[in-house]
């Protein structure tokens, strides 16, 4: 162990750290006076001693139509992929559960084949803890996950994005909780059989349909998370009046820097969900992040169009990424880790840190990802923002994942009182 190590260690002693005892205000003081090099440090070794829980990682739908290399050891993190997600970058950044999205397109909605879609994806995801046995583990629970991080293993509990497999039978929801759907996001760009879009105009339902009010009712009976990220507001409130348990917004961010973009949560909604018990998880997407970035992004697409155009290349041609990719470091296109923990502190403003947890959507959100922020190997360059504004290392942990397990286990509570009265 070399020096500035054990200084380290010396300081989370003094901080009560390695234990969980809450620090003094002397032993915080020790934190804000720590050089950049002790924050790195500690940010890294918070990642590693507490569980980090992403609410949507979309490895299986990358899995399903790009390839997905894993490396055959432990030991060796130099084998990497190019996505935002594998092991090595997970055990380097302290990932221990990524909720899987089982992301179904809204195309399914109009060719059908949306259920066997999901549960191809489903299938995928299964069979990763059956071939990598000491990586991965299916987690259909938070006591699953504790169990597989005391092993060393990485948990991959399932999400569906999108509720069109439900189809039109109720019996489906019963269905996705056996095969592992923990919980369920009621839509997704188009407006579905149970709720409407905010990426869709058409406002079928003006909110949740009767179905959908089914729906919800079923998955708080089976212990389904209810999924407000990508519904109309609207939709998002008549969610919250149908449900008896919490709810989250498993990748989503906050209007207020993006406004007029119903994708994103406003205060009355981060409000209400709060008021219910539920937990916002914040996405890490540059567009998500600011309406600046939305707007760069917005330009650059189009002038990158107009570059392929004049040259007559295709968005695979090598000159054309090469081209790209300059574009957008010349142009700052964009945002950073720091706009990612001002979303933190805007939820922590409104409504408490009981209420926030992170929802990346890595590999889900393209070439958007905020600089310190590019792959899940960098949840550290987060936490370390978040001590440098003043965050204990107890609120880091409620953000981690406390917050997201309150709410899991409250959902699997409401679910067995709902069904012991049956």
């Amino acid at each position: 162990m070399d020096f500035s190590l054990k200084k380290l260690f010396s300081l989370l002693l003094l901080a009560g750290l390695i234990f969980g005892c809450s620090p003094s205000k002397e032993e915080n003081k020790s934190i804000s006076e720590m050089s950049d090099d002790e924050l790195t440090q500690l940010a890294d070794s918070l990642a590693k001693k507490y569980i980090i829980v992403d609410g949507h990682v979309d490895l299986p739908y990358r899995m399903n139509v790009k390839g997905f290399m894993i490396t055959k050891t432990v030991e060796d993190v130099s084998v990497e992929t190019t996505g935002n997600f594998d092991y090595p970058k997970a055990k380097r950044g302290g990932l221990d559960a990524p909720f899987m999205s089982i992301y179904v397109p809204s195309r399914y909605q109009e060719t059908g084949g949306a259920k066997a879609f999901a549960d191809s994806l489903i299938d995928m995801v299964s069979r990763l803890p059956e071939a990598f046995t000491s990586k991965f583990a299916l987690a259909d629970s938070p006591a699953d996950i504790e169990v597989a991080f005391e092993q060393g293993l990485i948990a991959l509990p399932m999400g569906m994005e999108n509720g069109a497999p439900i189809e039109d039978d109720i019996n489906n929801v019963k269905y996705f909780f056996e095969r592992g759907i923990r919980y369920i996001t009621l839509t997704h760009s188009k407006d579905n059989q149970i709720s409407d879009s905010s990426y869709d105009t058409t406002y079928t339902w003006n909110g949740i349909s009767p179905f959908g009010e089914e729906v919800i009712a079923e998955m708080n009976k089976w212990g389904i998370m209810v999924d407000i990220s990508h519904v109309t507001d609207s939709a998002a409130f008549d969610a919250l009046s149908l449900t008896k348990a919490p709810v989250i917004a498993s990748h989503s961010s906050c209007r207020k820097f993006t406004p007029g973009w119903e994708r994103n949560m406003p205060d009355t909604l981060i409000k209400a969900m709060a008021e219910n018990g539920g937990v916002i998880h914040i996405n890490f997407g540059s567009s998500f992040l600011s309406q600046e970035s939305q707007d760069k992004f917005e330009k650059m697409q189009e002038d990158l169009t107009n570059y392929r155009a004049e040259n007559s290349l295709s968005s695979e041609d090598s000159l054309y990424k090469a081209y790209a990719k300059q574009y957008a470091l010349d142009n700052d296109v964009y945002e950073d880790v720091e706009k990612v923990a001002d979303h933190i502190d805007h939820v922590v403003s409104l409504v408490g840190v009981d209420y926030v947890g992170l929802g990346s959507d890595y590999d889900g959100v393209g070439d958007s990802l905020p600089k310190g922020l590019k792959d899940v190997s960098t949840y550290p360059n987060l936490i370390k923002e978040l001590l440098k504004r003043g965050y204990t290392p107890e609120e880091i942990q409620k953000i981690c994942y406390l917050n997201t397990f309150r709410v899991w286990n409250r959902v699997q509570e409401v679910a067995q009182e709902l069904q012991s009265d049956i």
